[in-house]
């Protein structure tokens, strides 16, 4: 494997022009040697990110007071800018060039254009920030779904459509990161309104990154969507037949959502004990008590919407769809009344429902665990796999306290993870053990804003792109399960990053398949787009510099990477485009070839692949 992993990397320029222009057409042909075909060779090349990936301690000090202020917007609503204090002590306030603002906009956001660059630059990294926290937004996602005609769209059209286009990026892109540790998949949710169901569901995590968590745990927990997946929707008190309350979401919402396996030190490492081993957060009395809080919440659909709903072509009748867009309703007679004693706390024995469920959700949101559990987490989705515990702290510390007394201002977290000295100091592009490996779904949504994708008919109709074989191996809202597309503490075994104790979550989607599947996947969609080019790019900057392989290699550096190409490797790629047969193109076809040849070249290296 090294060894053809190297002849790789040392094959001539006449070949890499080749796999280029192959690439660019979507084919997978032998290369002019026939050694191999382009897919296992587009497939080791690919191989290299995997031995450049690391995960990311070090980097500098710093103190985290950011004070955002709290609350955010209702839907639909336009607050213009919001206020944002002075920035503190951080180091690095300003972008003093061009990739310094795009590798900050790589990060917030899921891309960077020459605009936004301008403006981050212009503005200062905290008060560009708060224009994206309290900026307009478009149309919710379930207002959209809501205006097709019934059966027509599903969740994956609804959630690429937000991701590639929705007019707040920001708000979106921390969404995406909070659906991984809130997870609901769309995969395994029933109903007769299921698009209508994950829309809502992904609308009430958008108005969670500006809003308290606090109220997003309760959001959360009530939601019909949630009750589907984690069984909470119908979920009913003991009986005398044996009957015992559903344990999955008491079990999930401590494991994954808040509070962890273990016990955690304020800078998020993990207490041990006098024998040395780490000490657990809950035990299964904690799970079967905090069960009795969740029962009695079914859906709330009301008499005059049962049978009102007629769906296209069907001689029956369903409900209509506005019980999607309320919290689950309680039903005291489906409540458990028994005392109920959890992570130290009580809910007396005949307590209500509601009662009993602010006591669960305040004694989670109050245990010291949650701001290192929820800060380590946000850092990795949005910054770098391993941050020091120091980074950790310091945005848990803002969890704790906005800077107003207040606890869980997620504004005010997010730009905490942002802002970090670690994040933005220079340090982490030159440490091989800072950054990650940039999630597919996330590779594919900058393609598509970096480029100008649209949908001719507004249909969406991009798919499910879960398969690693054909497609990107990850598709949003379709996690394979509870645990999210990957562990934050996945190690991949036998490698450097295991030797050296560190993490590489993204990396449990990697495997011979899925590098391979995404590269052919690139190959095609990059010229092709979807749905017979319903769903495609236009590339309209691009275009203009075909005859300049060199400025067109730049501008994708930049806006792709943050010029964080190698030297060796951006002569590498200009050298392949400026070769025939792409050199020079003389119809719209070819222009489009090197164009897409460029992407794909600069898509499939490892200092693209690792993000930093």
């Amino acid at each position: 494997m090294l060894e053809q992993l190297e002849a790789e990397r040392a094959r001539p320029a006449d070949e890499l022009v080749y796999v280029a222009e192959t690439a660019a057409r979507g084919e997978q042909k032998a290369t002019p040697d026939g050694s191999r075909p382009l897919k296992v060779a587009a497939a080791f090349s690919m191989a290299a990110a995997l031995a450049a990936c690391g995960g990311g301690g070090g980097g500098g000090g710093g103190s985290a007071g950011v004070g955002l202020p709290v609350g955010g917007p209702p839907p639909g609503s336009n607050p213009g800018p919001a206020t944002m204090p002075d920035i503190g002590p951080y180091r690095y306030t300003q972008a003093k060039s061009d990739a310094e603002a795009a590798r900050f906009l790589l990060q917030a956001q899921f891309s960077a254009s020459d605009a936004e660059i301008a403006a981050v630059r212009a503005k200062g990294y905290l008060p560009w920030l708060g224009e994206q926290f309290g900026a307009a937004r478009e149309p919710s996602a379930w207002e959209w779904v809501n205006g097709k005609e019934y059966g027509t769209v599903e969740t994956d059209a609804m959630i690429w459509r937000q991701l590639m286009t929705a007019a707040d990026p920001v708000r979106k892109r921390m969404a995406l990161a909070l659906s991984e540790i809130f997870v609901v998949s769309g995969t395994e949710i029933g109903s007769s309104w299921p698009t209508a169901m994950m829309a809502q569901y992904w609308d009430m995590l958008a108005n969670g990154v500006t809003g308290n968590f606090r109220q997003l745990l309760e959001d959360v927990t009530l939601n019909p969507a949630m009750g589907f997946y984690l069984n909470t929707r119908g979920n009913r008190k003991e009986d005398n037949s044996g009957r015992q309350p559903d344990e999955n979401y008491a079990r999930e919402v401590m494991q994954l959502m808040t509070i962890g396996l273990y016990q955690l030190e304020d800078d998020g490492t993990v207490k041990t004990g006098a024998d040395g081993q780490p000490i657990e957060t809950y035990v299964q009395n904690d799970v079967t008590n905090l069960a009795r809080v969740f029962t009695g919440y079914d859906l709330d659909i009301r008499s005059a919407e049962r049978n009102a709903f007629t769906p296209p072509g069907a001689s029956y009748t369903i409900e209509t769809n506005e019980w999607t867009t309320r919290p689950m309703a309680y039903k005291a007679s489906n409540h458990s009344m028994l005392e109920a004693r959890f992570l130290g706390a009580t809910v007396p024995g005949g307590t209500d429902g509601p009662t009993a469920l602010k006591i669960a959700l305040d004694t989670l949101f109050n245990h010291p665990n949650v701001g290192p559990f929820i800060a380590r987490q946000l850092i990795q989705r949005l910054v770098t796999s391993n941050p020091s515990p120091a980074y950790v702290q310091r945005v848990a510390d803002v969890f704790a306290n906005n800077g107003a007394s207040v606890r869980g201002d997620m504004k005010s977290v997010f730009a905490a993870v942002l802002l970090d000295d670690e994040a933005r100091g220079p340090a982490g592009l030159s440490d091989p053990n800072f950054g990650h490996l940039r999630e597919p779904m996330l590779r594919f949504v900058q393609w598509g804003r970096t480029f100008g994708i649209g949908s001719a008919s507004d249909n969406w109709k991009i798919g499910n792109t879960s398969d690693p074989s054909s497609n990107l191996g990850q598709c949003p809202l379709r996690s394979p399960s509870v645990f999210n597309f990957f562990r934050p503490g996945y190690v991949p075994p036998s490698t450097a990053i295991a030797s050296n104790k560190m993490v590489a979550p993204e990396f449990q989607l990697v495997n011979e398949t899925s590098v391979g599947g995404y590269l052919n996947f690139l190959q095609g969609m990059l010229k092709n787009g979807f749905d017979s080019q319903d769903v495609i790019a236009t590339y309209t900057a691009e275009k203009a510099l075909v005859n300049d392989p060199a400025a067109l290699v730049r501008r994708l550096n930049l806006l792709l990477t943050g010029n964080q190409l190698s030297a060796a490797t951006v002569a590498l790629i200009t050298d392949a485009l400026s070769k025939a047969p792409l050199v020079n193109p003389t119809t719209d076809a070819r222009r489009l070839d090197l164009i897409c040849a460029g992407v794909l070249l600069v898509m499939g290296s490892p200092e693209y692949l690792v993000q930093k």
